[in-house]
This record gives C-alpha cells, structure tokens and sequence, in this order.
C-alpha cells in the first residue's frame, strides 16, 4: 500500500509525510518524506533507508526535531523499537534514549508544554516497564516513572485502545 498516515507541518512550513510508502513522486523514500510547500520533494531531508514498517503518527517538538510512532523496528538500520526522534534533516537523534522502546505499535504522540510526550497505542510495556497502551516519556525519551497510569487501558481484545491523544489547553490529558 501507498498511504500517508500523518502528516506534521514544520515552523518552516515544510511538510513532514510519513506512512506506508516506498516512494515520493517516483524517488524512493522508505515511510517518511519532507516536501517543499509547493509539494515538490525536499531532498534535504534524507532519511536514508528509512523506517522498517509502517509510521503512523509525527510530531514537531519546539526545536524543531521529529518524533515519529509506529509499527517499525528499526530506521536508517539502527534498530528502534516503534518510537524515534529525528534531526531535522532526517537522520536518528540518538541522544532521544528509549532503551528497548515499546513491545507493540505505538499509535500516537502528544507534547506537553514541559516538553515531555505522551504515548499510546498497542503496547503493554515500554523498555520492560509495564505501561498498558499508554504512558510518558521525559524529554529525552526515558520513560517518566511520575507518570501513574494504575492498570493503563484495557484492550478487551479488540486492539490497541489507545488510538489518539492530545493536550487540553490546561494541560489534561484526552
């Protein structure tokens, strides 16, 4: 399949796409790609070999870096289990330190305005510490240990339950 699954706009206005594809306008681009705001591809931005799997969720953090979710295991090689933050010209940031990352798909991703980032999806650990389908992150990528989600989610065998997050203005959780 061909699918953008997300799609995050940059300070700058360039567009981050990022999903199911091999390919942008005929030039290979393994799951993410950064486009022009005429729509032409930015080849700036090179995420080398890209994600293994499927993305499905991006964000822009204030400095401008990339948090990416998904099914994927690995990006550019490196293996990475389903959450990584990029540079702005597309490479890993391997500063952002998840450890063994997540056991399942994660689904989607929210920033505090404390910078630390709210995760949901299929999972039910992240780095080997129970987090059923939802938890945070610190903004260097360490799982937050402040962050109590009692039993987290329930996924009563219908998938993952947690397909969507945002910040409310007052900085509550939805």
């Amino acid at each position: 399949s061909n699918y953008v699954r997300t799609i995050s706009i940059q300070s700058d206005e360039k567009i981050i796409i990022a999903g199911e594809f091999d390919a942008y306008n005929g030039i290979t681009r393994m799951k993410i790609a950064r486009l022009n705001i005429d729509g032409t591809l930015d080849n700036t931005f090179n995420p080398g070999t890209g994600a293994n799997f499927y993305i499905i969720g991006s964000t822009i953090q204030n400095d401008g870096k990339i948090i990416i979710c998904g099914a994927f295991t690995s990006y550019n090689g490196t293996a990475i289990n389903r959450i990584a933050r990029l540079n702005s010209d597309g490479t890993l940031d391997n500063t952002f330190n998840i450890g063994t990352g997540a056991n399942d798909e994660v689904r989607t991703i929210s920033i505090q305005s404390d910078g630390k980032i709210i995760i949901g999806g299929h999972f039910t650990s992240f780095n080997g510490i129970v987090a059923n389908r939802i938890t945070r992150l610190n903004p260097d990528g360490t799982l937050d240990p402040t962050f109590n989600i009692g039993t987290g989610a329930d996924s009563l065998g219908l998938g993952p339950l947690v397909w969507t997050s945002s910040i409310l203005s007052d900085g509550k959780i939805l």
